[in-house]
Formats: structure tokens, sequence, C-alpha cells
């Protein structure tokens, strides 16, 4: 079942064993758009163990009008996923928190401390890819007056932030701390992302970095961003909080 994820790494030498933990994935089985069945959450997650990883925080989608997931049903399937890697004897330890999309329910969920953090009290949280957010700056306020620390997750794939670096400059000033989707780098999402992608890496605004696994080809654009320039300097230069977890 595993045997086409037998091949040689990109190098012996240079994998994520250096962080150890992924902290954005869609790999818990059934309740979002990532993995749809327990076979493909253990195929992917075969193929983390093989680029050096240890640890995975899974982060199901949160979306009122799409995916309706509460902290019980992302234990239930945390759950399942577990069982599966312990009968399929694949030693990875995995978490779960959430991604929280900024909709009109996340300010509830947060004044109920209703959210899933991982960390140290980190909430993971996304926006749209439209539009820009008019009510970002206050949202990051309540999440840290509640007691968490925010993490907005994969600026570089905003569009509606291409134009200039400081607005992630200024997001990054508010205390809100910037993961970036490691696939960037390769221009899996393409040439604008990259460049924001480039640039987060140049400007040292990168606090984790995360898979946001939901699919094999999401797994080899994951090895192949070890081959970039800004995976190397962010394992090898940058003090990652991948490592604290």
């Amino acid at each position: 079942m595993f045997g086409l994820f037998k091949k040689k790494k990109v190098s012996p030498d240079f994998d994520f064993s250096t962080i150890g933990t992924d902290m954005h994935s869609h790999i818990i089985p059934g309740i979002d758009d990532g993995a749809q069945s327990l076979k493909d959450s253990l195929l992917l997650a075969q193929k983390f163990k093989s680029l050096g990883f240890n640890k995975l925080i899974a982060t199901p989608h949160v979306m009122a009008d799409y995916f309706r997931n509460t902290p019980d049903t992302i234990k239930r399937g945390l759950e399942i996923l577990r069982n599966g890697l312990a009968e399929a004897q694949i030693d990875l330890e995995v978490d779960a928190a959430a991604e929280y999309y900024l909709d009109e329910t996340l300010e509830k969920k947060i004044k109920q401390k209703q959210v899933l953090t991982f960390g140290a009290q980190y909430v993971l949280f996304e926006l749209s890819f439209i539009n820009a957010p008019q009510n970002l700056f206050e949202v990051i306020k309540l999440i840290q007056d509640s007691g968490y620390t925010p993490v907005l997750a994969h600026p570089e794939r905003y569009p509606y932030y291409y134009a200039s670096i400081e607005n992630l400059h200024k997001i990054k000033a508010s205390g809100c701390l910037l993961q970036l989707n490691s696939i960037a780098l390769t221009g899996y999402y393409g040439s604008g992302a990259k460049k924001v992608a480039d640039e987060m890496v140049e400007h040292h605004l990168v606090d984790f970095i995360g898979s946001d696994m939901h699919h094999l080809k999401h797994a080899s654009a994951l090895e192949n961003s070890l081959l970039t320039s800004g995976m190397n300097t962010l394992l090898t230069q940058h003090q990652l909080l991948n490592k604290t977890l």
C-alpha cells in the first residue's frame, strides 16, 4: 500500500526533521475538503513520515456556511485517525486544532471559548480569497484579549496583499503571527503567491510553515519545496515556531 513512498528523499541531509511538526493539514478523514477516507489519511501520513515529520497538528476547516465542524466532530475524527495510524503501525503523533474562517460566527466562538488551539494557545484562522476583511485588526485584538495568540494562515495566498509586503508587516506588528504554506515557494499557487512567499522569507515574516496538506498533489509539492532556496533559508536560518510544538 505504501510502496510508492519508498523512493529516495530529495536529499538525505535535508528534510523537515529539523522542525519536526507540521501545524496545518487536512488529514482527518471525511470532515472537510482534505482526506476523504482513512486510506487517504494514511497515505498522507506515510508521506509526512518520509519527509522527516514526527508530529502533525490537523486543522480541519470551520466555516459557517460550508464546513460546520465543531470541537466534538474534530475530536471524533482525530480518534479515528489515531486508531488507523496505530493499526497501520505508522509512528506519527497527531493532535488537532482547526482552521477558522473569518466569518460572522468566529467572534462568537472566540468570546465563548469554543475554539480548538494548538501549542501556546495559538488560534489558526484564514480569510476570504476574494475580499479583504474590513474587521481584521478588530478580530486580531479580540483573539488576543480572549487569551489566545492569532495565527494567520497562508497570507501569501490572498491576492489583495500582493501589492505591498507592508500589509503583512502591519499585521505582524499587531501581534498576529504568520503561517506560510510551504508549497507556495514552488509556485504551486501561481507567481503572485510565490512572489509574496519569497518576500515573506526575505523580510523574516514567517513564524510557522505548514503543508496545508489536502491530497497527494500537495504531498509532491511539499517534497519539491525542499529544492527551493526559500525553504533552505527557513529551515537553516530562521527560528520557526514549529520547533516549539
